[in-house]
């Protein structure tokens, strides 16, 4: 999984993972622990980069609302972006495409910046 970060020009970190291959139960407890770390030692501001992650099933789905869960509850943000279309299926079925901010590509979600940033 490759981590990087993002500066905003007033000085704000976001944070862009992007997990690869599968999101399924085998992976997404790593995936989740990392989400936490991210959120708790480095920024409350996460971008989550899917376009390398051609499956998901409900571990990953959970992975992803804990991470949510998580950067709202510091104040943060958490967007989801470039989803892979095999993995947007999976979002739309179970209808969480509702519950996330998705945006299409890597630099939307960085230009949209959260909104407890801009004030």
């Amino acid at each position: 999984m490759e981590q990087t970060t993002h500066v905003t020009d007033d000085g704000k970190t976001i944070i862009i993972l992007t997990p690869s291959g599968r999101l399924d139960i085998t992976t997404a407890w790593q995936f989740r622990l990392k989400l936490q770390e991210c959120i708790s030692r480095v920024s409350p501001h996460v971008v989550v980069n899917l376009g390398q992650v051609n499956f998901i099933d409900s571990s990953g789905l959970t992975s992803l609302v804990a991470g949510m869960r998580d950067a709202d509850k510091v104040k943060g943000s958490f967007r989801i972006c470039n989803v892979h279309p095999e993995a947007r299926l999976v979002f739309e079925v179970t209808m969480m495409d509702s519950v996330f901010e998705i945006v299409d590509t890597e630099e939307q979600a960085l230009e949209q910046l959260p909104r407890e940033m801009t004030t």
